[in-house]
């Protein structure tokens, strides 16, 4: 394993973020330009390089000193062009390979080069993710947007396991977690795009999920407990972690300072394309398939190098 080994020099990061992000501005101009924006993730428009810019002092931070983050195969990434990212979620709310993975993406590639990352419906309700997630490239998790970013020729970034991935069990922690979810083949198929997985290990392991009792507390809503699960979700996760101690729901938690070590995985090409290849459900199967063993088998041969 390898690291990018970057050594931009990092001053008053915190300042710097709070001064160019615009939810923190003051100005008028800034005012006026914000309230026209709606951070509903509904928009390609919201990418702001400014605000990236203003987080890589932040992230680098915890890249190099929290994390101790070790990268390697980013030959794989094609350096133009459409590209469907796929990566396992790992880490609770905090998911700290996501912005890891982001901050090496910058460094390679710059600010100009169009990303975005799909975001998932329920986090748009919650200005503390809306915002900054706009401003960094997240969209809203839903198809018409995925092909719109794709149309553009932007590399799009998802996780198909969702919540279900980011609180998965601690003994899951090595495993890939896809959720079954297959909806991202059928848009790489449609949109005619290569798949690029990324993986990670360590990052799991910044909070231990005990359990996840999402039917129990779902049961026992049905009986009458007035706790109501969040059905968009569909995790309630008991974990041991910060801030908590003992976190109870979906609730955010801050990782602890496990080194955490990313690879870019060679690009997955198909047999076949097109909105027909897309609608063959047996061929869409295979395909999901085949990609999880794939990133499975890159994931043991990180675990154990």
């Amino acid at each position: 394993m390898g690291s990018q080994g970057y050594s931009d020099k990092i001053s008053n990061p915190f300042d710097e973020l709070l001064e160019k992000l615009s939810i923190f501005n003051s100005s008028a101009g800034a005012d006026e330009k914000a309230s026209h924006r709606r951070f509903d993730g509904w928009s390609l428009s919201e990418r702001n390089p400014e605000a990236i810019k203003a987080w890589m002092p932040i992230w680098g931070w915890f890249y190099r000193y929290y994390f101790r983050v070790q990268t390697s195969g980013w030959h794989h990434m094609p350096s133009v062009g459409k590209v469907l990212i796929v990566g396992s979620h790992n880490g609770g709310l905090a998911s700290p390979d996501t912005s890891m993975f982001m901050y090496d993406w910058f460094h390679t590639f710059g600010y100009d080069r169009l990303a975005y990352a799909l975001m998932h419906p329920s986090a748009w309700e919650n200005p503390i993710f809306a915002v900054p997630g706009a401003q960094v490239g997240a969209i809203i998790a839903h198809p018409k947007m995925a092909s719109a970013a794709l149309l553009r020729d932007a590399a799009l970034l998802v996780y198909p396991g969702g919540a279900q991935d980011l609180f998965r069990p601690y003994t899951w922690r090595n495993r890939i977690h896809l959720a079954n979810n297959k909806a991202f083949i059928k848009l790489a198929l449609r949109e005619e795009v290569p798949i690029v997985p990324i993986i990670s290990h360590g990052a799991h392991s910044t909070l231990i999920v005990l359990a996840d009792l999402y039917q129990q507390v779902k049961q026992l809503h049905e009986w009458g407990f007035p706790w109501l699960p969040d059905g968009n979700t569909g995790v309630f996760p008991v974990y041991l972690g910060l801030p908590w101690g003992v976190g109870i729901g979906p609730v955010p938690n801050f990782p602890l300072p496990i080194q955490i070590h990313t690879r870019v995985c060679a690009p997955m090409v198909f047999e076949r394309y097109g909105r027909a290849a897309a609608r063959d459900r047996a061929y869409v199967d295979t395909c999901y398939e085949r990609l999880r063993a794939h990133m499975q088998a890159e994931l043991d041969d990180l675990v154990q190098k």
